[in-house]
């Protein structure tokens, strides 16, 4: 029969336990063992809730403490040599060092796990790196799954992506191949002698452009693995992409299952379904793991339907799109949603629901089925979606609205002569920290035990400590904190239209870092300004500049959950035309320099190089709407961190942002090196402070960042961040 099965589920927790447990735990206010029973206890209410679903196949080890990537890191024994680490296996202390860094070493690099917002601890390889088994970390949660009655699929990253989402220096990283085998077939086999039926190994990078290289690389694992263990069987999961000319490829591998993106990708299921291979299992990917829509059940069962007729019911298995992971836990926790909004929903919890309900057809599962096509009839009439002036207003953007007065040098010599600053401006990113008592203020207010005008001041109180701060310490260009927002994106959501909120949807986003991501349901609109009281008053207490401070259209669109009934592009048009407002806004109240953050820019671009330029187009485009209605003396920033610029480097000068600061301290500057091969036009900050570290960073140091940055780019173009 067809099989009901899920990728992965998120770790954090109903109510962010474990982001609680993580952080007391650093604070040392919480034991090991104490972190310990905390993560047991997650994991079992989590393989409960999808038994009670009713999953055939539940994943075991998709629970991390940071990272899976940082799991597997340690599984490998693959622990950079700056650590200092000599056990047997890793220990707790050493896999926290990995992702944070210490008092001796810097962390390892963090990016974003292919085009989404979560970020994984990026390995480190060289010529003389080694592999071993170093981590009891898988055997222990599957064992303890079977304890427990669970039926469990133990996940690991599958070793040609954690070979190619690593960084090499000196070699391409899948030589290590013919190294890191030996160990995936140990742990494959460890697995199979304690009775593992199932084996599930993510490999992503098959929806990737892949050379020949990397194509023999899949050959070469598969052939190996397949032996390992002659009675566990192994699923090989792609997602976040079709596999298109890799089709082939991953149908000829030895594996008894293949899971494919019917979300991302739902044209590639009549192709595959067309070569797939005799007694292999389709494991087919129809509910979106990544957003939060309620799903189209006649829609999807449609596919299931294809599948069936062509393989038999016996060969079909039903699952998520990718794992839960990047969704919230569940909307029942949600008591603040009306309920037409709740009706057009469903988190991870909803999903599995959906999953069961896909497998066992309308005939057995007509309520669900019922609720699903109503919530679509729902939102397709629903007039609260509709804004008539938006869509006119999108239909009316000229050319000239995405270009500014003057070009680059220009701009560079009239905004030199206002603002008089020295060699290397020193500026922040822009947000001061999120102390407790803004916090208790923010918490007060929204409860109703302090006004408004009582939050003001609070926040008000904290702007001036800052600025006088700033100013005690030399900053050239100062910033207000941003006290008063909660988030990046949810501060600049709450105040346009078209966005909802919810009470508990928070999903991962690095480490114990979670954020609760808006809800783009309509057509998005600034009814007023945003930010423009706090800035003016932040530059009221001060003779420097103040930089206004602006979260991107690309990234509010990327960092949200966004409507799928429209284009992205479209959605990313309007958020852009209302910053556009806001800028002016800024201006006009005299704040003339104005930072709009893009870090989620190289985020979005799509996973294959074929599909960029077109999205490339309308992101940047988007960002020039939002930033180009401004006079030349009016000086726009921007910022990026995390991500790998080489394929978009280009994009970013076509953004033509007056200055751009970019995070390179964790790759001491060698991010760095996109700009200055394209040999960027504009100023341009590199980061010298890793905020995400509690570890400080010596003068010398960061002295030593910024001389390696002056070798290779114009000194006269470098600010400090």
């Amino acid at each position: 029969m067809t099989l009901a099965t899920n990728l992965g589920f998120p770790r954090i927790g109903l109510n962010r336990e474990l982001k609680k447990a993580v952080e007391s735990y650093w604070q040392k206010k919480l034991s090991a063992s104490d972190l310990m029973k905390v993560a047991e206890d997650l994991r079992t209410r989590h393989w409960k809730l999808q038994q009670d679903a009713g999953l055939d196949h539940i994943p075991c080890n998709d629970f991390s403490f940071y990272d899976q990537m940082l799991d597997m890191t340690a599984l490998l024994g693959c622990v950079p040599s700056r650590y200092n680490w000599t056990g047997d296996k890793v220990d707790l202390e050493t896999y926290f060092a990995m992702a944070r860094g210490n008092a001796n070493a810097p962390a390892m690099e963090m990016t974003k796990w292919f085009d989404t917002n979560y970020h994984y601890i990026v390995p480190e390889f060289d010529a003389s790196t080694t592999f071993r088994m170093a981590s009891t970390k898988l055997f222990d949660e599957t064992m303890e799954a079977r304890a427990e009655g669970f039926f469990a699929r133990p996940v690991l990253i599958g070793p040609v992506t954690y070979l190619m989402k690593g960084k090499a220096k000196g070699i391409d990283a899948l030589s290590l191949l013919p190294k890191l085998l030996p160990v995936y077939v140990e742990i494959l086999q460890k697995l199979a002698r304690e009775g593992v039926a199932w084996v599930q190994i993510d490999e992503p990078v098959l929806t990737l452009d892949l050379n020949d290289t990397a194509k023999a690389a899949f050959k070469t694992a598969y052939d190996a693995l397949a032996k390992a263990g002659p009675d566990m069987e192994i699923l090989v999961a792609t997602y976040f992409e079709g596999l298109r000319d890799n089709l082939d490829l991953a149908l000829s591998l030895p594996v008894h299952a293949l899971h494919l993106d019917c979300v991302r990708a739902p044209d590639q299921l009549m192709t595959a379904l067309g070569k797939w291979p005799a007694n292999k299992i389709l494991s087919l990917g129809v509910v979106d793991g990544r957003n939060i829509w309620k799903n189209d059940l006649s829609n999807s069962r449609q596919m299931i339907d294809a599948a069936i007729a062509k393989l038999g019911p016996d060969r079909v298995w039903v699952a998520p799109s990718c794992s839960l992971l990047h969704a919230p836990v569940d909307l029942n926790a949600e008591t603040k949603l009306d309920a037409e909004l709740k009706s057009w929903l469903a988190f991870a919890t909803q999903k599995l629901d959906e999953i069961v309900a896909l497998k066992n057809g309308r005939a057995h599962a007509e309520s669900a089925f019922a609720a699903s096509d109503a919530s679509a009839k729902s939102r397709a009439s629903s007039p609260r979606i509709h804004n008539p002036a938006v869509k006119d207003r999108v239909a009316k953007i000229a050319p000239a609205m995405l270009n500014r007065a003057s070009t680059f040098p220009a701009r560079q010599k009239a905004q030199r002569a206002k603002y008089g600053l020295p060699a290397f401006p020193t500026t922040t990113i822009g947000s001061f920290p999120q102390t407790p008592d803004i916090r208790e203020a923010r918490a007060n207010f929204k409860a109703g035990k302090i006004d408004a005008a009582t939050y003001d001041t609070r926040m008000k109180n904290e702007i001036a400590h800052v600025v006088k701060f700033q100013e005690n310490i030399g900053i050239d260009v100062l910033v207000h904190g941003e006290a008063e927002r909660n988030d990046m994106v949810e501060y600049f959501g709450e105040l346009m239209s078209g966005f909802a909120f919810t009470s508990n949807g928070w999903v991962q986003s690095y480490g114990s870092r979670c954020v609760k991501p808006p809800v783009i349901f309509g057509d998005v609109s600034r009814p007023q300004s945003m930010t423009v009281g706090w800035s003016t008053y932040a530059q009221s207490l001060t003779k420097k500049p103040m930089k206004g401070m602006l979260t991107g259209p690309i990234t509010i669109l990327q960092w949200s959950f966004v409507r799928n009934d429209q284009p992205r592009s479209v959605t990313c048009q309007q958020i852009a035309l209302a910053l556009r407002d806001e800028v002016q806004d800024l201006e006009k109240a005299g704040i003339t320099i104005i930072q709009i953050d893009e870090p989620a820019l190289r985020e979005g671009l799509p996973l294959r190089r074929a599909d960029a330029p077109a999205y490339l187009r309308w992101a940047v485009d988007s960002f020039r709407l939002s930033a180009s209605g401004v006079a030349d003396t009016t000086q726009i920033h921007t910022h990026m961190c995390y991500a790998e610029f080489n394929d978009i480097v280009e994009s970013i000068g076509e953004m033509d942002a007056d200055v751009i600061s970019i995070e390179t301290s964790r790759s001491h500057m060698e991010l760095l090196e996109a700009f200055v091969n394209y040999k960027y036009p504009n100023e341009i900050g590199p980061g010298v402070w890793d905020i995400h570290s509690p570890r400080v960073p010596s003068m010398p140091e960061m002295v030593a960042l910024l001389e390696k940055a002056s070798a290779v780019l114009n000194p006269d173009q470098i600010w400090v961040n």
